[in-house]
Protein backbone atom coordinates (compact mmCIF):
# COMPACT_ATOMS: atom_id res chain seq x y z
CA UNK A 1 0.00 0.00 0.00
CA UNK A 2 2.98 2.34 0.46
CA UNK A 3 3.27 2.58 -3.32
CA UNK A 4 0.21 4.88 -3.30
CA UNK A 5 1.61 7.30 -0.71
CA UNK A 6 2.49 9.96 -3.30
CA UNK A 7 -1.11 10.29 -4.53
CA UNK A 8 -3.52 9.02 -1.85
CA UNK A 9 -5.63 11.03 0.63
CA UNK A 10 -4.96 10.74 4.35
CA UNK A 11 -5.67 7.54 6.19
CA UNK A 12 -8.02 8.09 9.13
CA UNK A 13 -5.08 7.57 11.50
CA UNK A 14 -3.41 10.65 9.95
CA UNK A 15 -6.45 12.94 9.97
CA UNK A 16 -6.21 14.40 13.46
CA UNK A 17 -2.55 15.33 13.13
CA UNK A 18 -3.24 16.96 9.76
CA UNK A 19 -6.11 18.97 11.23
CA UNK A 20 -3.93 20.17 14.11
CA UNK A 21 -1.32 21.35 11.58
CA UNK A 22 -3.93 23.31 9.59
CA UNK A 23 -6.39 24.54 12.23
CA UNK A 24 -4.66 27.93 12.71
CA UNK A 25 -4.14 28.62 9.02
CA UNK A 26 -5.85 31.85 7.83
CA UNK A 27 -7.61 29.96 5.02
CA UNK A 28 -9.07 27.48 7.52
CA UNK A 29 -10.32 30.43 9.57
CA UNK A 30 -11.89 31.97 6.43
CA UNK A 31 -13.53 28.65 5.49
CA UNK A 32 -14.95 28.07 8.98
CA UNK A 33 -16.18 31.66 9.41
CA UNK A 34 -17.92 31.42 6.04
CA UNK A 35 -19.49 28.07 6.96
CA UNK A 36 -20.37 28.83 10.58
CA UNK A 37 -20.73 32.63 10.77
CA UNK A 38 -22.47 32.54 14.17
CA UNK A 39 -20.07 30.12 15.86
CA UNK A 40 -17.16 31.34 18.01
CA UNK A 41 -13.68 30.53 16.74
CA UNK A 42 -12.80 28.47 19.80
CA UNK A 43 -15.91 26.32 19.32
CA UNK A 44 -15.19 25.29 15.72
CA UNK A 45 -11.49 24.87 16.52
CA UNK A 46 -12.32 22.48 19.35
CA UNK A 47 -14.69 20.53 17.11
CA UNK A 48 -12.05 20.28 14.41
CA UNK A 49 -9.46 19.06 16.90
CA UNK A 50 -11.82 16.24 17.96
CA UNK A 51 -12.08 14.98 14.35
CA UNK A 52 -10.38 11.64 13.67
CA UNK A 53 -11.74 10.45 10.31
CA UNK A 54 -12.27 11.76 6.79
CA UNK A 55 -15.95 10.90 6.99
CA UNK A 56 -16.40 13.00 10.14
CA UNK A 57 -14.51 15.89 8.53
CA UNK A 58 -16.63 15.67 5.38
CA UNK A 59 -19.99 15.27 7.15
CA UNK A 60 -19.46 17.81 9.93
CA UNK A 61 -17.55 20.49 8.03
CA UNK A 62 -17.30 20.13 4.22
CA UNK A 63 -20.95 19.11 3.79
CA UNK A 64 -21.93 22.24 5.73
CA UNK A 65 -19.53 24.39 3.68
CA UNK A 66 -20.93 23.20 0.36
CA UNK A 67 -24.50 23.81 1.52
CA UNK A 68 -23.48 27.33 2.55
CA UNK A 69 -21.99 27.86 -0.94
CA UNK A 70 -25.30 26.73 -2.44
CA UNK A 71 -27.22 29.07 -0.14
CA UNK A 72 -25.02 32.09 -0.92
CA UNK A 73 -24.29 31.68 -4.62
CA UNK A 74 -27.07 29.62 -6.19
CA UNK A 75 -30.81 29.14 -6.41
CA UNK A 76 -30.45 25.53 -5.36
CA UNK A 77 -29.29 22.08 -6.41
CA UNK A 78 -31.65 19.51 -7.92
CA UNK A 79 -30.79 15.89 -8.63
CA UNK A 80 -32.14 12.87 -10.49
CA UNK A 81 -31.21 9.23 -10.93
CA UNK A 82 -29.75 8.64 -7.46
CA UNK A 83 -32.63 6.39 -6.43
CA UNK A 84 -31.35 3.77 -8.91
CA UNK A 85 -28.02 3.37 -7.08
CA UNK A 86 -27.53 0.71 -4.41
CA UNK A 87 -26.39 1.63 -0.88
CA UNK A 88 -23.09 0.20 0.37
CA UNK A 89 -21.97 -0.19 -3.24
CA UNK A 90 -19.01 1.45 -4.96
CA UNK A 91 -19.32 3.04 -8.39
CA UNK A 92 -16.95 4.75 -10.80
CA UNK A 93 -18.60 8.10 -11.55
CA UNK A 94 -17.31 9.52 -14.85
CA UNK A 95 -18.52 13.09 -15.11
CA UNK A 96 -18.50 16.06 -17.40
CA UNK A 97 -16.40 18.70 -15.67
CA UNK A 98 -17.25 22.38 -15.37
CA UNK A 99 -15.97 23.55 -11.97
CA UNK A 100 -12.72 22.60 -10.23
CA UNK A 101 -14.10 21.98 -6.76
CA UNK A 102 -17.88 22.08 -6.94
CA UNK A 103 -18.57 19.27 -9.43
CA UNK A 104 -17.30 16.57 -7.13
CA UNK A 105 -18.35 18.37 -3.91
CA UNK A 106 -21.96 18.65 -5.07
CA UNK A 107 -21.98 15.01 -6.17
CA UNK A 108 -20.84 14.00 -2.69
CA UNK A 109 -23.54 16.13 -1.06
CA UNK A 110 -26.12 14.33 -3.19
CA UNK A 111 -24.63 10.91 -2.43
CA UNK A 112 -24.65 11.68 1.31
CA UNK A 113 -28.24 12.92 1.16
CA UNK A 114 -29.27 9.67 -0.56
CA UNK A 115 -27.41 7.44 1.92
CA UNK A 116 -24.88 6.27 -0.70
CA UNK A 117 -21.12 5.72 -0.64
CA UNK A 118 -19.30 9.04 -1.13
CA UNK A 119 -16.38 9.28 -3.52
CA UNK A 120 -12.67 9.55 -3.47
CA UNK A 121 -12.09 12.18 -6.15
CA UNK A 122 -9.32 12.88 -8.64
CA UNK A 123 -7.68 16.32 -8.52
CA UNK A 124 -4.79 17.65 -10.60
CA UNK A 125 -1.64 18.24 -8.55
CA UNK A 126 -1.37 21.67 -10.24
CA UNK A 127 -4.38 22.76 -8.17
CA UNK A 128 -2.90 21.95 -4.77
CA UNK A 129 0.57 23.46 -4.92
CA UNK A 130 -0.16 25.54 -1.81
CA UNK A 131 0.49 23.29 1.20
CA UNK A 132 -2.80 24.18 2.92
CA UNK A 133 -4.81 23.29 -0.20
CA UNK A 134 -2.97 19.98 -0.46
CA UNK A 135 -3.79 19.19 3.18
CA UNK A 136 -7.43 20.22 2.73
CA UNK A 137 -7.76 18.10 -0.42
CA UNK A 138 -6.30 15.04 1.33
CA UNK A 139 -8.72 15.59 4.24
CA UNK A 140 -11.55 15.66 1.70
CA UNK A 141 -10.56 12.29 0.17
CA UNK A 142 -8.96 13.67 -2.99
CA UNK A 143 -6.22 11.72 -4.71
CA UNK A 144 -3.67 13.37 -6.96
CA UNK A 145 -3.41 13.17 -10.74
CA UNK A 146 0.12 14.20 -11.66
CA UNK A 147 0.21 16.70 -14.51
CA UNK A 148 2.86 17.80 -17.00
CA UNK A 149 5.06 14.70 -16.86
CA UNK A 150 7.37 13.50 -19.66
CA UNK A 151 6.06 10.42 -21.56
CA UNK A 152 7.90 7.69 -19.62
CA UNK A 153 6.96 9.14 -16.22
CA UNK A 154 3.41 9.77 -17.43
CA UNK A 155 3.04 6.07 -18.26
CA UNK A 156 4.22 5.03 -14.79
CA UNK A 157 2.01 7.66 -13.14
CA UNK A 158 -1.02 6.46 -15.14
CA UNK A 159 -0.40 2.86 -14.09
CA UNK A 160 -0.15 3.87 -10.44
CA UNK A 161 -3.31 5.98 -10.69
CA UNK A 162 -5.19 3.13 -12.36
CA UNK A 163 -4.07 0.63 -9.73
CA UNK A 164 -5.15 2.99 -6.96
CA UNK A 165 -8.59 3.53 -8.51
CA UNK A 166 -8.98 -0.25 -8.82
CA UNK A 167 -7.91 -0.68 -5.19
CA UNK A 168 -10.56 1.81 -4.03
CA UNK A 169 -13.40 0.40 -6.12
CA UNK A 170 -12.80 -3.33 -5.81
CA UNK A 171 -11.07 -3.79 -2.45
CA UNK A 172 -12.11 -0.84 -0.29
CA UNK A 173 -15.70 -0.51 -1.60
CA UNK A 174 -15.07 3.20 -2.12
CA UNK A 175 -16.75 5.05 -4.98
CA UNK A 176 -14.52 7.16 -7.22
CA UNK A 177 -15.15 10.38 -9.19
CA UNK A 178 -13.10 11.15 -12.24
CA UNK A 179 -13.64 13.66 -15.05
CA UNK A 180 -14.32 12.39 -18.57
CA UNK A 181 -11.28 14.33 -19.79
CA UNK A 182 -8.20 16.06 -18.42
CA UNK A 183 -9.19 19.51 -17.17
CA UNK A 184 -12.51 21.29 -17.30
CA UNK A 185 -14.66 21.69 -20.39
CA UNK A 186 -14.37 25.33 -21.42
CA UNK A 187 -16.39 25.42 -24.64
CA UNK A 188 -19.53 23.59 -23.50
CA UNK A 189 -18.70 20.51 -25.58
CA UNK A 190 -18.59 17.55 -23.20
CA UNK A 191 -16.64 14.62 -24.64
CA UNK A 192 -14.97 11.59 -23.05
CA UNK A 193 -11.29 11.24 -23.89
CA UNK A 194 -10.35 7.65 -24.67
CA UNK A 195 -7.09 8.23 -22.77
CA UNK A 196 -9.07 8.32 -19.51
CA UNK A 197 -10.55 4.88 -20.22
CA UNK A 198 -7.18 3.48 -21.34
CA UNK A 199 -5.67 4.73 -18.09
CA UNK A 200 -8.41 3.01 -16.07
CA UNK A 201 -7.78 -0.30 -17.82
CA UNK A 202 -4.06 -0.24 -16.97
CA UNK A 203 -4.78 -1.33 -13.40
CA UNK A 204 -6.68 -4.41 -14.43
CA UNK A 205 -5.50 -8.00 -14.07
CA UNK A 206 -8.19 -8.93 -16.59
CA UNK A 207 -7.08 -9.78 -20.11
CA UNK A 208 -10.41 -8.42 -21.35
CA UNK A 209 -10.99 -4.71 -20.67
CA UNK A 210 -14.77 -5.08 -21.06
CA UNK A 211 -14.83 -7.58 -18.17
CA UNK A 212 -12.95 -5.02 -16.07
CA UNK A 213 -15.26 -2.17 -17.05
CA UNK A 214 -18.22 -4.30 -15.93
CA UNK A 215 -16.56 -4.98 -12.57
CA UNK A 216 -15.93 -1.32 -11.74
CA UNK A 217 -19.54 -0.25 -12.48
CA UNK A 218 -19.20 2.88 -14.62
CA UNK A 219 -21.88 5.51 -13.98
CA UNK A 220 -21.86 8.58 -16.27
CA UNK A 221 -22.75 11.83 -14.49
CA UNK A 222 -24.15 14.98 -16.11
CA UNK A 223 -23.83 18.26 -14.22
CA UNK A 224 -25.08 21.60 -15.48
CA UNK A 225 -25.00 25.13 -14.09
CA UNK A 226 -27.48 27.78 -15.24
CA UNK A 227 -24.66 30.32 -14.99
CA UNK A 228 -21.05 29.17 -15.16
CA UNK A 229 -19.35 31.28 -12.46
CA UNK A 230 -16.04 31.04 -14.32
CA UNK A 231 -17.39 31.70 -17.84
CA UNK A 232 -15.41 34.90 -18.49
CA UNK A 233 -12.24 33.39 -17.01
CA UNK A 234 -12.32 30.64 -19.63
CA UNK A 235 -12.26 33.10 -22.54
CA UNK A 236 -8.50 33.84 -22.84
CA UNK A 237 -7.65 30.14 -23.21
CA UNK A 238 -10.47 29.57 -25.71
CA UNK A 239 -9.30 32.53 -27.80
CA UNK A 240 -5.68 31.35 -27.74
CA UNK A 241 -6.74 27.89 -28.90
CA UNK A 242 -8.96 29.38 -31.63
CA UNK A 243 -5.95 31.34 -32.93
CA UNK A 244 -3.58 28.33 -32.67
CA UNK A 245 -1.58 30.07 -29.94
CA UNK A 246 0.02 28.41 -26.93
CA UNK A 247 -1.87 29.44 -23.80
CA UNK A 248 0.25 30.09 -20.72
CA UNK A 249 -1.58 30.38 -17.41
CA UNK A 250 -0.97 33.27 -15.03
CA UNK A 251 0.80 32.37 -11.79
CA UNK A 252 -2.31 32.18 -9.57
CA UNK A 253 -4.85 31.52 -12.31
CA UNK A 254 -5.95 28.07 -11.09
CA UNK A 255 -6.41 29.36 -7.55
CA UNK A 256 -8.42 32.39 -8.71
CA UNK A 257 -10.60 30.14 -10.88
CA UNK A 258 -11.14 27.84 -7.92
CA UNK A 259 -12.29 30.76 -5.74
CA UNK A 260 -14.48 32.23 -8.49
CA UNK A 261 -16.19 28.88 -8.96
CA UNK A 262 -17.06 28.73 -5.28
CA UNK A 263 -18.28 32.27 -4.68
CA UNK A 264 -19.56 33.21 -8.18
CA UNK A 265 -23.28 33.19 -9.00
CA UNK A 266 -24.51 29.91 -10.48
CA UNK A 267 -28.30 30.26 -10.27
CA UNK A 268 -29.73 26.72 -10.62
CA UNK A 269 -27.64 23.54 -10.71
CA UNK A 270 -28.67 20.02 -11.68
CA UNK A 271 -26.88 16.68 -11.35
CA UNK A 272 -28.15 13.56 -13.07
CA UNK A 273 -26.58 10.16 -12.48
CA UNK A 274 -27.16 7.82 -15.39
CA UNK A 275 -27.67 4.06 -15.30
CA UNK A 276 -24.66 1.83 -14.73
CA UNK A 277 -23.15 0.95 -18.12
CA UNK A 278 -23.50 -2.84 -18.08
CA UNK A 279 -25.50 -4.71 -20.72
CA UNK A 280 -24.32 -2.20 -23.33
CA UNK A 281 -20.79 -3.50 -22.71
CA UNK A 282 -21.82 -6.96 -23.89
CA UNK A 283 -22.88 -5.42 -27.22
CA UNK A 284 -19.56 -3.54 -27.48
CA UNK A 285 -17.65 -6.77 -26.82
CA UNK A 286 -19.65 -8.66 -29.45
CA UNK A 287 -19.26 -5.94 -32.09
CA UNK A 288 -15.58 -5.00 -31.76
CA UNK A 289 -12.48 -7.20 -31.62
CA UNK A 290 -9.74 -4.71 -30.81
CA UNK A 291 -9.44 -3.06 -27.41
CA UNK A 292 -8.94 0.32 -29.10
CA UNK A 293 -12.30 0.12 -30.84
CA UNK A 294 -13.92 -1.16 -27.64
CA UNK A 295 -12.55 1.84 -25.72
CA UNK A 296 -13.88 4.22 -28.38
CA UNK A 297 -17.31 2.55 -28.20
CA UNK A 298 -17.38 2.81 -24.38
CA UNK A 299 -16.41 6.50 -24.63
CA UNK A 300 -19.37 7.01 -26.97
CA UNK A 301 -21.70 5.24 -24.51
CA UNK A 302 -20.57 7.65 -21.78
CA UNK A 303 -20.94 10.67 -24.08
CA UNK A 304 -24.44 9.61 -25.14
CA UNK A 305 -25.54 9.17 -21.51
CA UNK A 306 -24.10 12.54 -20.39
CA UNK A 307 -25.42 14.54 -23.34
CA UNK A 308 -28.89 12.97 -23.32
CA UNK A 309 -29.39 13.69 -19.64
CA UNK A 310 -27.79 17.15 -19.62
CA UNK A 311 -30.20 19.67 -18.07
CA UNK A 312 -30.61 22.64 -20.40
CA UNK A 313 -31.38 26.00 -18.78
CA UNK A 314 -32.89 29.20 -20.22
CA UNK A 315 -29.32 30.57 -20.53
CA UNK A 316 -28.43 27.78 -22.99
CA UNK A 317 -31.41 28.53 -25.23
CA UNK A 318 -30.87 32.30 -25.00
CA UNK A 319 -27.21 31.93 -26.01
CA UNK A 320 -28.16 29.72 -28.95
CA UNK A 321 -30.69 32.25 -30.23
CA UNK A 322 -28.30 35.19 -29.77
CA UNK A 323 -25.43 33.35 -31.43
CA UNK A 324 -27.50 32.27 -34.43
CA UNK A 325 -29.64 35.44 -34.55
CA UNK A 326 -32.86 33.45 -34.31
CA UNK A 327 -35.82 33.03 -32.00
CA UNK A 328 -36.02 29.27 -32.45
CA UNK A 329 -36.08 28.58 -28.71
CA UNK A 330 -37.92 31.70 -27.48
CA UNK A 331 -40.58 29.57 -25.73
CA UNK A 332 -37.87 28.22 -23.40
CA UNK A 333 -37.10 31.56 -21.74
CA UNK A 334 -38.70 34.84 -20.70
CA UNK A 335 -37.76 38.33 -21.88
CA UNK A 336 -36.55 39.06 -18.35
CA UNK A 337 -34.23 36.01 -18.40
CA UNK A 338 -32.91 37.14 -21.77
CA UNK A 339 -32.26 40.68 -20.50
CA UNK A 340 -30.39 39.35 -17.46
CA UNK A 341 -28.21 37.12 -19.64
CA UNK A 342 -27.45 39.98 -22.06
CA UNK A 343 -26.53 42.15 -19.09
CA UNK A 344 -24.13 39.47 -17.87
CA UNK A 345 -22.57 39.32 -21.32
CA UNK A 346 -22.11 43.12 -21.39
CA UNK A 347 -20.54 43.18 -17.92
CA UNK A 348 -18.12 40.32 -18.49
CA UNK A 349 -17.12 40.54 -22.16
CA UNK A 350 -15.81 43.36 -24.35
CA UNK A 351 -18.63 43.67 -26.88
CA UNK A 352 -16.20 45.11 -29.45
CA UNK A 353 -14.33 41.81 -29.49
CA UNK A 354 -16.63 39.76 -31.71
CA UNK A 355 -14.53 36.62 -31.33
CA UNK A 356 -14.80 36.78 -27.55
CA UNK A 357 -18.56 37.42 -27.66
CA UNK A 358 -18.99 34.46 -30.00
CA UNK A 359 -16.91 32.18 -27.76
CA UNK A 360 -18.88 33.24 -24.69
CA UNK A 361 -22.22 32.55 -26.39
CA UNK A 362 -20.99 29.26 -27.87
CA UNK A 363 -19.98 28.01 -24.41
CA UNK A 364 -23.63 28.24 -23.34
CA UNK A 365 -25.14 27.31 -26.73
CA UNK A 366 -23.12 24.16 -27.51
CA UNK A 367 -25.02 21.95 -25.03
CA UNK A 368 -28.23 22.77 -26.97
CA UNK A 369 -26.58 21.70 -30.22
CA UNK A 370 -25.20 18.53 -28.64
CA UNK A 371 -28.44 17.51 -26.97
CA UNK A 372 -30.48 18.18 -30.12
CA UNK A 373 -28.61 15.31 -31.81
CA UNK A 374 -30.77 12.95 -29.76
CA UNK A 375 -34.29 12.82 -31.16
CA UNK A 376 -36.16 12.87 -27.88
CA UNK A 377 -33.88 15.38 -26.17
CA UNK A 378 -35.63 18.68 -26.93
Amino acid sequence: MQRFDSIRPFYDAEVNEAIHSAVNHPMMKALMEFTFPDVDEEVWKNQLKKTHSIRDFQCNFIYQSVNKVLEKSSEGLTTSGFEKLEPNTSYLFISNHRDIILDTSLLNVALFDHGLVMTASAIGDNLVKKSFLKTLSKLNRNFLVQRGLPPRELLESSKLLSQYIGQLLLRENRSVWIAQREGRTKDGNDATHTGVLKMLSMGSDEKNIITYFKKIKIVPVSISYEYDPTDALKMPQLLAEANDEVYIKEKNEDFMTLLSGIIGQKKRIHIHVCDVIDKELDIVEAEFDSSNKQVQAVAKLIDDAILKSYKLWPTNYIAYDLLHKTDKFKTYYTENEKSLFERRLEMKIDENNSQMVESFLAMYANPVVNKSKYEDAI
